[in-house]
């Protein structure tokens, strides 16, 4: 399934940033977290997601619906994720791995991957090998689950684990960030990457509403702050089928 590729403005802005940086090369020794999963059916969105353009990160965040935070019954196999959706050989993992790759990996059998390199923009670190790259739930699963996925069916959960519609929803990092973010909203987490802020505020947030998930008033006030940093930072999304 070829990735959907609608990562806010942010992202250009970090790249910009990134350029004469000597990158590091990780040497994190941590295993990806293999229970983790894959693709959004295929489609395009319906409509319903802001004017041609977007938005910018303070009115986005205007948009997001309040709501209480309910973790009860939360399991992270509610949500079955790494799926092969499309039959090609690759689950999601791979396909978000083959997408973001700087440079393209050899492809072997059963999608195995093999001499690509990425970039993890949470700590602007190299990866060569993507063994020691984690990919992470934009909105965490469970911090999801707490939002409003805790009302879903399992076919929406689904989807959602593996959301390869919009480019922000997965994304290829360290595992070490990955790991210390673990379900944490942006009110307790930020990339160490202080470069990535503005983008990160603005995955997260055009993630919520392409899921019309809900933000506490922590996390809002958090990403209040964050936007008064970011005046340029322009949020795109698409609403979920």
């Amino acid at each position: 399934m070829k990735r959907a590729t609608t990562r806010p403005l942010a992202t250009a802005l970090l790249a910009v940033s990134l350029v004469g940086c000597t990158p590091q090369v990780i040497e994190d020794d941590a295993k990806p977290d293999s229970t983790n999963s894959s693709a959004l059916p295929g489609g395009p969105a319906p409509s319903g997601g802001p004017a041609e353009g977007g938005l910018s990160l303070a009115d986005a965040i205007a948009k997001m619906p309040t709501g209480v935070e309910q973790r009860d019954g939360y399991e992270r196999d509610s949500f079955k994720h790494w799926v092969d959706e499309d039959g090609d050989g690759c689950p999601t993992r791979a396909e978000v791995l083959i997408e973001e790759a700087t440079t393209k990996p050899k492809q072997g059998e059963r999608c195995a991957l093999s001499g690509g390199v990425w970039m993890s923009y949470y700590d602007e670190v190299e990866v060569t090998d993507p063994g020691k790259l984690d990919i992470d739930h934009m909105v965490p699963l469970a911090e999801a689950w707490d939002s409003g996925a805790y009302d879903w069916t399992s076919e929406r959960r689904q989807a959602y684990a593996n959301d390869l519609g919009a480019q922000s929803s997965l994304v290829a990092v360290t595992a070490k960030t990955n790991r210390s973010k673990a379900d944490r909203d942006p009110a307790a987490w930020l990339p160490p990457a202080e470069a990535a802020h503005c983008t990160y505020a603005a995955d997260w947030t055009g993630t919520k509403l392409r899921w019309q998930l809900t933000a506490d008033d922590k996390e809002r006030a958090a990403l209040v702050k964050l936007a008064d940093a970011c005046p340029d930072t322009v949020v795109e999304y698409e609403v979920a089928p």
